[in-house]
């Protein structure tokens, strides 16, 4: 992506002329918490290679710093504040709820906020889901328990008159809503809406994506989580298969299409001998296929561990072409078909092997926050209520070179994230796993579809085949 096609600039509802209920300083070096101004920015493209690169200082590469402001353009007195979270569920979305209600209702002092149940669904009236009214007190200990206080489902977002309508009557004049990708368009089309109507409500996203495939953003929230969670599962198979003849450890995790929880929990168990992602390809047959490497790796060691992102070896598999409620292509159990083949192979081979099969993807969904995703969502909740109360709309709350910044939704659902099989972090998993660069027969043909997955990664999911 060029920086032509990159806008970083954030919109506002208008000139902020309240003052902020938040004393901090204003002066540099006085030893005192700072505001944040709207001219201090975060640079996007912070690489240089070859000779020195010249990065234009405009909103193609600068990202606007988050951040509580001296002005404000709310009145916390006259705020009517949403909160809604969307989609599955992830580690930390509690610790996300109570960051917003709390930096509301403590720092702010706002009164009136109103949980919307069961994601976009809890906005429509005829499905009886009624809104919880939060305080700080209510929320207090929910960041100790996984799953969402307020309840999640997927779809709806495209009933987005329906949303605003329902905005208007509760008179909600900043709406948080947290979810992912798909999620986020929803939620540009009702601050679209929004606008239309010329009815004044902040629209502002806390991106959730357990597979940490968002753009621009260093790692999604509950990411950590997931990785810890999976590297627990990988010692528990990597035990059963170093106890048996012949073990076999198959693990299936989270990464429908960009492999990032699979290979960070490879990196992390330090116990994985096969790492299997979307966006490397890989055969079974054939001298260079995975059960020829797999054979050759039992006659070695005596067991193996085998980590799969869900969303790998797809081209393996039978398509339904069918979608889940989000829009969503439902994916063939790769983990299933994997062990199938595994056990087939070695069969016909007449060699005994004994194979344990875990996929632990809602046990891990379903978890408490891990300490660094805590302290991640209290800050992206903190964040996202700064720029709110500031009337800041259309964005997300994201952490790009460790900074929390401003992104324009558009900019962070335009593409997906991906694991880059030239880049450092697979080059660094393939030297933990030990397992060949490519598990292919014919190489031209596997690098042709490597480079089609990443496109396809990177393409705005409406496009993707």
């Amino acid at each position: 992506m060029g920086n032509d096609t990159l806008d970083f600039t954030i919109e506002t509802l208008g000139n902020c002329t309240v003052d902020s209920p938040i004393e901090l300083s204003r002066v540099i070096g006085d030893n005192r918490a700072n505001y944040v101004r709207d001219d201090q920015y975060i640079r996007n493209n912070i690489y240089v290679s070859g000779e020195k690169i010249h990065d234009p200082l405009d909103m193609t590469n600068l990202m606007e710093k988050a951040g509580p402001r001296e002005k404000i353009y709310f009145d916390p007195k006259h705020v009517k504040a949403g909160i809604c979270t969307c989609g599955g569920l992830c580690p930390g979305l509690n610790d996300v709820i109570r960051a917003i209600v709390r930096c509301l209702n403590t720092r702010y002092g706002v009164k009136v906020i109103k949980g919307y149940r069961f994601g976009f669904h809890g906005f429509f009236a005829e499905e009886g889901y009624e809104p919880v009214d939060l305080d700080r007190y209510l929320i207090d200990e929910i960041h100790k328990i996984g799953g969402t206080y307020l309840g999640t489902s997927r779809g709806g977002g495209q009933r987005v008159s329906e949303i605003v309508d329902c905005l208007e009557r509760d008179n909600i004049n900043m709406l948080f809503i947290i979810g992912g990708d798909g999620t986020q368009r929803g939620s540009y089309d009702i601050a679209c809406e929004v606008e239309k109507r010329g009815y004044k409500c902040a629209v502002v996203g806390i991106p959730k994506t357990v597979d940490n495939d968002l753009m621009f953003i260093d790692r999604s929230f509950g990411f950590e989580t997931a990785v810890q969670r999976a590297k627990e599962a990988i010692a528990a198979i990597h035990m059963e298969a170093a106890s048996q003849i012949n073990g076999i450890g198959l693990v299936k995790l989270m990464g429908r299409e960009a492999g990032f929880i699979a290979t960070a929990a490879t990196l992390a168990s330090h116990e994985t001998n096969f790492c299997l992602i979307p966006e490397v390809p890989f055969e079974l047959e054939g001298e260079n296929g995975f059960l020829a490497c797999l054979e050759r790796r039992l006659a070695k060691r005596g067991h193996a561990v085998i980590v799969v992102s869900e969303g790998a070896g797809q081209d393996l598999l039978t398509s339904t072409n069918a979608t889940d409620a989000s829009g969503n292509k439902k994916l063939a159990d790769i983990g299933v078909y994997l062990k199938a083949q595994i056990e087939k192979y070695f069969k016909e081979k007449k060699i005994e092997i004994n194979l344990k099969y875990i996929d632990p993807g809602y046990q891990i969904r379903a978890s408490v926050t891990v300490a660094s995703d805590s302290v991640y969502c209290e800050r992206l909740g903190n964040n996202a209520v700064h720029a709110a109360m500031a009337g800041k709309t259309k964005l997300v709350i994201g952490l790009v070179h460790d900074k929390f910044v401003h992104l324009p939704i558009k900019m962070v659902t335009q593409h997906r994230n991906a694991v880059n099989p030239e880049g450092s972090l697979w080059r660094d998993t393939l030297d933990a796993t030990g397992q060949p660069i490519l598990m292919v027969n014919d190489m031209e043909a596997a690098k042709a579809k490597m480079a089609k997955a990443v496109a396809d990664a990177k393409k705005k999911p409406s496009e993707q085949k």
